[in-house]
């Protein structure tokens, strides 16, 4: 972003959930509805549709705060403090700093999340996503048999280093959320 963009600030847009602004990120389906820098880096906001198997493996946001909004179905969310579920019409919050993860508890979860930067420095998720996902085709959730585990993980860590997200470890992972029963596990 240019120093003429910062000094003008962000400029109204409007958009829709729809394949053109829609990425696929291991099997997620992700919608970016305000990217970072379209805020000045401030917030994003994306839809996401996930099913069980296809979740996020154990992160720490080092830039931002998570907040979903739960729109269709149910998710357990893991943090160090506590585990929690969210139903439809609910919200969980997930501060930046701290180790956490989600597990759908139906066939297929869709919610709104909100990134919103904690400091000076810009909002990251989004960036990553994009990144590392790739354009959809279809706004078909994918079925979790069908995707590729990812060999090597080392691109993934990298990018998600350069965009403030740290991936843990299976061992940091047991020390920070001891109740995460592990990494495409099927939670009920």
């Amino acid at each position: 972003m240019s120093n003429t963009e910062k000094q003008q600030g962000p400029t109204a847009y409007s958009r829709e959930v729809g394949v053109d602004s829609t990425i696929k990120y291991m099997g997620q389906v992700i919608t970016t509805l305000a990217k970072a820098t379209e805020t000045n880096g401030r917030f994003s906001l994306m839809e996401v549709k996930v099913r069980p198997g296809l979740e996020p493996p154990v992160h720490i946001h080092e830039r931002e705060h998570e907040l979903f909004f739960v729109i269709e179905g149910s998710v357990r969310f893991y943090t160090p403090e506590k585990t929690f579920d969210v139903h439809a019409g609910g919200v969980g919050f997930l501060p930046q700093g701290k180790a956490h993860t989600f597990a759908c508890l139906t066939d297929e979860l869709r919610a709104l999340i909100l990134v919103g930067a904690t400091g000076v420095e810009t909002v990251g998720m989004d960036g990553y996503l994009l990144q590392m996902g790739e354009a959809a085709r279809d706004m078909d959730v994918p079925d979790p048999s069908t995707i590729a585990p990812i060999e090597d993980p080392t691109e993934v860590i990298k990018a998600g280093a350069a965009w403030g997200i740290r991936f843990l470890s299976p061992e940091e992972t047991k020390a920070a959320l001891p109740e995460y029963p592990g990494f495409g596990v099927r939670v009920s």
